[in-house]
């Protein structure tokens, strides 16, 4: 059972929830994504597992970048407009602190070996996050048993590695079929 908080709680726990992910992610919007459903599914209970892997379905498809697209989503569902802002804030401040200060000592951290074998440890870090995301959110979809999803995530890996087709005819055909599927669906529930 969820206790009620009050919303301005909420959203400083929002922000600030946003704010530590985002600081201490590296690797990209599927590595928050991942984060944000430990934080906000499994800890906060305030999204379900579905809703997260709807938004997360969302936010890739959408134009502009996961993480700030998963930030609207969630900040939304939330507490309205202003967790939108709030999450959003919460989100884009680490990495404009972070560009900022990286820009000053470019030439540095360029120029500078270890820097450069960190950045290379930190890839097999970011690639293990993104699988583990990949798995947890991928779970829930073949739950259901409906073999029509592993039929479009295969499909959509053959058209992506062996045809190189690119990615956004695979997400326009996806959210097409996913649009005759939500059709169909609905239509079969209507008595």
């Amino acid at each position: 059972m969820q206790k009620r908080i009050s919303p301005a709680r909420k959203l400083l726990t929002l922000f600030f929830s946003m704010l530590y992910i985002s600081t201490f992610t590296f690797g990209g919007g599927f590595v928050i994504v991942t984060f944000m459903k430990r934080r906000f599914v499994d800890e906060l209970h305030w999204i379900t597992d579905q809703e997260m892997l709807d938004m997360t379905a969302i936010a890739q498809s959408s134009p502009g970048a996961i993480a700030v697209n998963a930030a609207i989503l969630v900040g939304w569902h939330v507490a309205g407009f202003p967790g939108m802002l709030t999450a959003v804030l919460g989100t884009v401040i680490p990495p404009i602190v972070i560009l900022s200060i990286i820009s000053l000592f470019y030439r540095l951290f360029a120029e500078n070996r270890y820097v450069a074998f960190i950045l290379k440890g930190m890839q097999s870090g970011v690639a293990a996050v993104i699988l583990d995301a990949a798995c947890s959110l991928g779970k829930k979809a073949f739950s259901e048993n409906v073999w029509i999803h592993a039929l479009i995530m295969a499909a959509a890996f053959a058209a992506t590695f062996f045809f190189r087709i690119n990615v956004i005819w695979i997400i326009l055909a996806s959210a097409i079929i996913g649009l005759i599927l939500a059709f169909r669906h609905g239509k079969e529930e209507k008595p």
